[in-house]
């Protein structure tokens, strides 16, 4: 049987937070974005800190710990997952042949997701490197209802799939950081 950790957060204001107010990257004060393309841009960009958050602070035996059993999810496989869909994502804008996959077969993001410093390294790198290009792509995409690809998506569906995949992952790393060593808070 293993030891529960304690739960602990660093927030001090609100007891609920992961950080305090003045912490948060994710904490704007003043109005929100303007424009329906603004304001999904702004969601993601919370997702994406929530991720990088939720993982600040561990080492590589921690990431790549399956800490919620029989789930091979870990927070490293979490982080190489994004960057895969991330990749895939842009395959869907295009007509021609699909980027190759970043790590190989299905589910091989998660299980390839290995206790070493380098592979922990890289695959932030490859999210980071992932994320930019799939920005960059859909900044040519001014207009929310243009559809792309051979399924004839439209931006804005993309873009709602994007924060919706990172909401939920964000979701599954609260419970894998939370059985890793006790950190709690959104």
């Amino acid at each position: 049987m293993t030891e529960e950790p304690a739960r602990w957060t660093r927030a001090t204001v609100f007891p609920d937070m992961w950080v305090d107010p003045a912490d948060d990257p994710r904490d704007t004060e003043g109005p929100g974005p303007e424009g329906e393309l603004a304001t999904l841009q702004d969601f993601l960009t919370s997702y994406r800190h929530t991720l990088r958050m939720k993982c600040d602070g561990l080492d590589a035996e921690q990431l790549a710990r399956r800490s919620v059993p029989p789930s091979t999810m870990s927070l490293l496989g979490l982080v190489r997952h994004l960057a895969e869909v991330e990749r895939d994502w842009r395959n869907w804008l295009g007509e021609g042949d699909p980027a190759p996959k970043l790590y190989g077969e299905r589910d091989a993001d998660f299980l390839g997701a290995v206790p070493d410093p380098a592979e922990v390294a890289s695959a932030f790198t490859d999210l980071r490197r992932e994320q930019t290009a799939t920005d960059t792509a859909l900044s040519a995409y001014p207009d929310l209802s243009t559809r792309v690809g051979t399924d004839n998506i439209a931006i804005r569906e993309l873009l709602v799939h994007r924060i919706d995949e990172y909401a939920r992952h964000c979701g599954h790393a609260d419970l894998l950081r939370e059985c890793v060593d006790g950190r709690v808070g959104q």
